[in-house]
């Protein structure tokens, strides 16, 4: 007999809840899907196991689906896609097909006839969340990629301005040359899994191909043939406009996609390395932040509350300066949009200037440096302030004279709000030091340091308890008697975050707020260790601190915290 995978078993129903579930289904039916949706967590899973009992139908999750394989034969993958549905076939040739409304008769009726020219038996219907049959579609997307199973092509290029070339799973499903076909799929997947970057690099024998999602790079496909990996990377100067003849130097570009309807900017670094060449594609989506979050804001952002509101404080001062700090891709952009968004009232001139300008503000003016034509921050700074300006913020200070001006906007009345890279709030003070500006004027236009971090979290699918060895403890510097108030949860890995555990970010932040005695160490060039001691004593907490106290919620893991802010 041969083995199969079994459906889930169903607990006994609670009546109070399969009377709830056929009021929803009585109150909405076209909407129930919706409706199922915007219920999270058990409740919309015990909902849809109540709404399964009277169709006498079985009830799957994703890594149910996961278990039996794909009858993309029969139903293929683009049309699951389109119709939210999914054929899978167990290890005896049966059929279930698995839908997210057991009202539409419609769609099951197709969904059978589908299946009829190869079931020897009826097929069983089977009840999922819509989200669950998406995960296991995009999980299914993923094989898409590999060079060996694309059948596609080229995707339209439309002109308007910059290549807007039109990413679908159809448009990648059509003909063309090898080349098209994997830079076409590699942008499309990307897109689809969240990536903020794509890495192309090229190895002995091809080209490897990376995503970097949630600030952690994953190992996507390999291609194999040196010629192809170099007629791939030729494809990608060509999108960006660039010297395809040229091979010995780094070259930057940028060129455009548009996918679901909206266009995306895509910027290109080229690099020669011993293989070959190398490129970093950075996927700057403008609208991604907005839905993502649902609204820009600071809450959205995950920050916990007492952060919340200095911050608020800090952003709604009449003038002064409020520095965000933290490495590349540790959010400090859309921390400030999120604290623009809050402050912009229509009363006051709010103006930015950014490299690149990531996202729109309505009614922000907001100017992109372009230093190929003399814009760069020191000098679009300095013709903001004649532009009768009340709050400034500046995409980035990089040098002494963007600096300087920042400084002397904060002391003349202005409400600066800008980033600088550095590990902590107290290495902000070494980076100004170093850049050659006053103490004293620095320290007197200075309201606040906000440094953050983006720590990702357990995904709530497969997060289950366990208990971490007096190493792990030893690690992070957790006493193990005050970790037995923790609640350590970590992933296992499902589909929903592609076998890695973790699913999601939230910001962590730490916040010093200047007072008399802290400005006077830091003109007196104190020992740093004093500095810290002050602050800690006005109320700062370290990076460390606010991660373990996600820890000790069950939000993240211990390997998240040595990951992100054991050195911060």
């Amino acid at each position: 007999m041969n083995a199969e995978v079994e459906l889930p078993m169903v607990e006994p129903l609670d009546p109070a809840l399969l009377a709830r579930a056929r009021a929803l289904a009585a109150n909405t039916r076209r909407g129930l899907v919706a409706e199922l949706e915007a219920i999270t967590g058990r409740e919309a899973r015990a909902l849809v196991r109540a709404l399964a009992a009277p169709f006498d139908l079985a009830v799957m999750e994703t890594g149910d689906m996961l278990g039996l394989s794909p009858a993309f034969d029969l139903l293929p993958l683009a049309q699951a896609l389109s119709r939210h549905c999914v054929l899978l076939r167990h290890a005896d040739g049966r059929l279930s097909g698995v839908v997210a409304d057991p009202f539409d008769l419609d769609l099951q009726t197709w969904l059978e006839s589908q299946a009829r020219a190869s079931a020897s038996r009826p097929l069983a219907l089977c009840l999922a969340l819509q989200s669950d049959i998406q995960a296991y579609l995009s999980k299914q997307e993923e094989s898409a990629r590999a060079v060996d199973s694309l059948v596609g092509g080229a995707g339209d290029a439309r002109r308007d301005g910059k290549t807007a070339a039109v990413l679908s799973f159809a448009s990648v499903s059509e003909s063309g040359s090898p080349a098209v076909k994997v830079v076409n799929s590699t942008l499309y997947d990307a897109l689809k899994a969240g990536a903020s970057d794509i890495h192309l690099e090229s190895t002995a024998g091809g080209l490897a191909v990376k995503y970097r999602i949630d600030g952690v790079l994953d190992h996507a496909t390999t291609v194999g043939g040196i010629e192809l990996a170099e007629h791939i990377i030729s494809r990608i100067k060509v999108l960006a406009e660039l010297d395809i003849a040229e091979r010995r130097v780094p070259q930057d570009g940028s060129f455009r996609v548009e996918a679901a309807g909206r266009e995306i900017d895509l910027r290109v670094s080229i690099m020669p390395s011993i293989h070959g060449e190398d490129a970093v594609i950075r996927i700057l989506d403008k609208r991604a932040m907005i839905e993502a979050y649902g609204s820009l804001t600071l809450e959205a952002l995950g920050f916990d509350a007492p952060s919340l509101v200095t911050l608020r404080q800090l952003a709604q001062e009449a003038y002064g300066m409020l520095l965000v700090t933290g490495p590349t891709g540790s959010g400090k952009t859309t921390t400030l949009y999120a604290a623009l968004t809050e402050i912009h009232n229509g009363r006051e001139k709010i103006i930015t200037i950014e490299d690149p300008v990531e996202y729109q503000l309505p009614g922000i003016l907001q100017i992109p440096v372009n230093e190929k034509k003399g814009l760069t921050f020191a000098k679009g700074l300095r013709s903001i302030l004649r532009h009768d300006p009340d709050k400034i913020m500046v995409g980035e200070i990089r040098d002494r004279e963007t600096a300087e001006i920042a400084v002397q906007s904060a002391l003349t009345g202005h409400l600066v709000l800008t980033t600088v890279h550095a590990n902590n709030v107290f290495d902000v003070f070494g980076r100004f030091t170093h850049m050659g500006i006053d103490p004293y004027a620095f320290v007197s236009a200075l309201n606040g340091i906000w440094a953050q971090r983006l720590i990702r979290t357990n995904c709530p699918r497969c997060a289950e308890r366990y208990t971490p060895t007096t190493q792990e403890l030893a690690s992070v510097h957790l006493d193990p008697v005050e970790a037995q108030e923790y609640v350590f949860m970590r992933g296992a890995g499902c589909g929903d975050c592609r076998g890695t555990g973790y699913k999601g970010r939230r910001s962590i932040a730490e916040i010093l707020t200047l007072n008399d005695e802290i400005r006077e160490l830091i003109v007196d060039k104190q020992p740093i260790r004093r500095i810290k001691a002050a602050a800690h004593a006005n109320g700062t907490r370290s990076l460390r601190l606010a991660a373990l106290d996600l820890v000790r919620r069950g939000a993240t893991t211990l390997d998240e915290i040595k990951r992100v802010t054991l050195h911060a």
